[in-house]
């Protein structure tokens, strides 16, 4: 089995490789990596949303969080693994000007990517930060939403991700996550190939130790809002398979299945908390102010 740091680097190699390809070789392939001749067979479609940028859709997503992610105007939207921008865009329509959405990626071509995208609408509020979504370049409760696409099956810790969303979502804040998660085993020979990790398949786990990582990192009201079947041709599976072993997949009933979940962390109104916080803020500037040291002065706090 490959170990974690390979898994990384194998997923931003593979990832790397799709920021800098065209959309038509993109759409030709399993979640944008899997090899030649195979399709796009996780995406939604995202073009009856507002904020949906066609050039930014690299069709690598298995659901639609932003739709479910009840984002208010004002709030602060985090994306894991933000790709090209998709979800970041439309979650700016959902949050408005007053609002402010932040992409977190580690791969450095999407980041790139991603930037120019954003300047090309000319968006100012919404910026993509270069991280691991393991240990996120964000403070402590400075989120009111995550939401994220297809990219914590392709992380070997599902938990420290968890962890780290718990860390930076504000009191009452919570998340909205579409993933891709097994009811049953895969065959070992689809576990251990690279191709079908990256492709979003063989990272996946069970559906029950999923939903059970998430209530252990401290969240609450666990919902599943959407699931749906995911059916890999046979044509992709016998590029690992034999026709025995792939006759035994199918009379196993192992299922692969695309969620989007929905929980909450505990603690208070996460609109009250931005309030107050906005407050001390205010606060601060005018403190500064009247001492004469600027808005902006070392340890004043307002940035």
């Amino acid at each position: 089995m490959i170990n974690e740091n390979n898994l990384k680097n194998l997923v931003r190699e593979k990832y790397a490789e799709i920021a800098l390809q065209d959309k038509t070789t993109n759409a030709t392939s399993c979640c944008g990596s899997g090899p030649s001749g195979t399709y796009t067979i996780m995406s939604d479609t995202y073009d009856h949303l507002d904020g949906y940028n066609p050039d930014a859709d690299l069709g690598l997503g298995c659901g639609l969080p932003t739709e479910f992610a009840n984002i208010q105007p004002g709030d602060t939207v985090v994306d894991l693994g933000s790709g090209a921008g998709n979800d970041c865009f439309v979650a700016r329509a959902e949050t408005g000007v007053g609002g402010k959405v932040i992409g977190v990626d580690f791969t450095p071509a999407m980041i790139n990517l991603a930037r120019k995208n954003a300047d090309r609408l000319g968006y100012n509020n919404v910026e993509f930060r270069e991280g691991d979504i393991e240990s996120m370049p964000l403070g402590d409760a400075s989120a009111d939403v995550v939401v994220s696409n297809c990219v914590l099956n392709l992380v070997p810790n599902k938990a420290n991700v968890f962890g780290d969303v718990f860390r930076v979502l504000r009191p009452g804040g919570h998340f909205s996550i579409s993933d891709v998660v097994l009811i049953g085993d895969l065959p070992e020979k689809l576990c251990n190939a690279a191709a079908m990790y990256a492709g979003c398949v063989s990272g996946a786990i069970q559906m029950e130790d999923y939903l059970n990582t998430i209530h252990q990192s401290g969240f609450e009201n666990v919902t599943v809002q959407k699931q749906k079947p995911i059916l890999i041709p046979d044509e992709i599976l016998l590029e690992y398979l034999s026709q025995e072993e792939l006759k035994a997949l199918i009379d196993s009933k192992t299922g692969i299945f695309s969620i989007t979940v929905y929980a909450e962390k505990s603690g208070g109104d996460p609109k009250a908390y931005k309030q107050k916080t906005e407050k001390e803020k205010l606060e601060l500037r005018k403190l500064a102010a009247e001492v004469g040291k600027g808005c902006c002065a070392p340890g004043s706090g307002c940035c």
